[in-house]
């Protein structure tokens, strides 16, 4: 699914439909990322980080908003691919052929590679030669943290940040979580 919240930036975002009855599965390989990845020390360099890769997929993609593409098989080899096998991408709107590895630092590709390859050792057919990467997925964490004290406030009283936006969560289940300990901690104000 199409997720850019700024001009020219590719951003996607894996989605299930209620029914789980799209003609394909969907997965998603997050690599850890630390500010010891990141070109300085800024508060905002993750999200500087992020912002370049959303630029570059946006180039990749061929610059009108189509998200670069790759064949597993290809990604592995470090190749542009050059056709769409069995499995075919829902990518609205549009997807343009691409090498992701031109564009990700060299230890998120090392990493996303050998996460495909563990994961096939374990599930028979992830590494499925069809099967497609489409780039760049941001957005699972918040590249930065609000602040929050012991009673999860941040420095303004009554503002409870949470979830992943905040940087308090990495997924659905976890910013769920973090949300009902500070709805805990507002109930618990009132009682």
């Amino acid at each position: 699914m199409a997720s850019s919240s700024d001009k020219n930036t590719i951003v996607t975002n894996g989605m299930s439909n209620f029914l789980r009855d799209n003609i394909n599965a969907n997965s998603a390989l997050l690599v850890n990322i630390t500010p010891d990845d990141f070109k300085d020390s800024s508060p905002l360099a993750g999200m500087y980080f992020q912002q370049n890769l959303e630029e570059k997929a946006f180039i990749l993609g061929g610059s009108n908003y189509y998200a670069p593409i790759q064949r597993v098989q290809d990604f592995l080899e470090n190749k542009k691919s050059t056709f769409i096998g069995n499995v075919k991408p829902t990518y609205l709107p549009g997807v343009t052929l691409s090498n992701l590895n031109d564009i990700l630092p060299d230890f998120v590709s090392t990493t996303l590679k050998e996460g495909i390859i563990y994961f096939n050792s374990k599930l028979s057919g992830f590494a499925n030669p069809d099967s497609l990467l489409t780039g760049v997925e941001t957005r699972s964490s918040s590249p930065i943290r609000i602040i929050r004290n012991s009673l999860l406030q941040s420095n303004i009283e009554n503002v409870y940040p949470c979830g992943e936006g905040a940087g308090y969560a990495g997924g659905i289940m976890s910013a769920s979580v973090d949300g009902i300990k500070c709805a805990l901690q507002i109930i618990n104000k009132f009682i």
